[in-house]
């Protein structure tokens, strides 16, 4: 397979599994782009590559960023912004994980504290709801606290064990 076929072909299925994982698939290809580049793209270099808008790559390369998983980069004498992507694997699953759990695991939370402490308990059918959504809230509870725990960085004693188990 030729390296171009290759590339298109990994960019495109990142981006149907970023489809899967919760991100937009745009999102999910200038990432995929962004990792396997050896050198720096400008926004142009990612239009172009991806056959996308302006104002597409500039919200979804804004959104990396605030995911903490792209970095905008400047070369001396160019006017023009480059990115380039985490490449520490590691280091981009940590990223990921915190922002998936501040953006989605941290609301749930939320709203799972809330219904199981405010709903009427006068009867059977809110009491067993108030019971089983508690019982719930725990579960994501401490689901969370591990998610957190083992994203305290490399240095964390559980990270290592993790990353020692999945090698």
């Amino acid at each position: 397979m030729e390296f171009t076929e290759a590339k298109n072909k990994f960019v495109q299925t990142w981006g149907a599994l970023g489809s899967q994982w919760g991100i937009n698939k745009t999102m999910a290809q200038i990432h995929a782009l962004l990792m396997v580049s050896n050198e720096q793209l400008s926004m142009e270099d990612i239009m172009e590559e991806l056959q996308i808008s302006r104002g597409n790559a500039s919200m979804n390369i804004r959104a990396l960023i605030d995911w903490g998983i792209v970095y905008k980069e400047f070369k001396h004498g160019e006017r023009r912004e480059f990115f380039t992507a985490e490449k520490d694997l590691d280091e981009l699953a940590i990223k990921i994980a915190k922002e998936r759990s501040k953006r989605e695991i941290k609301p749930a939370l939320k709203v799972l504290k809330e219904v199981s402490t405010d709903v009427d308990t006068k009867t059977t059918e809110g009491k067993y709801f108030a019971e089983q959504t508690d019982k719930l809230y725990e579960f994501v509870l401490k689901t969370d606290n591990i998610i957190e725990k083992a994203t305290e960085y490399k240095d964390n004693w559980l990270t290592k064990l993790l990353m020692k188990m999945m090698k």
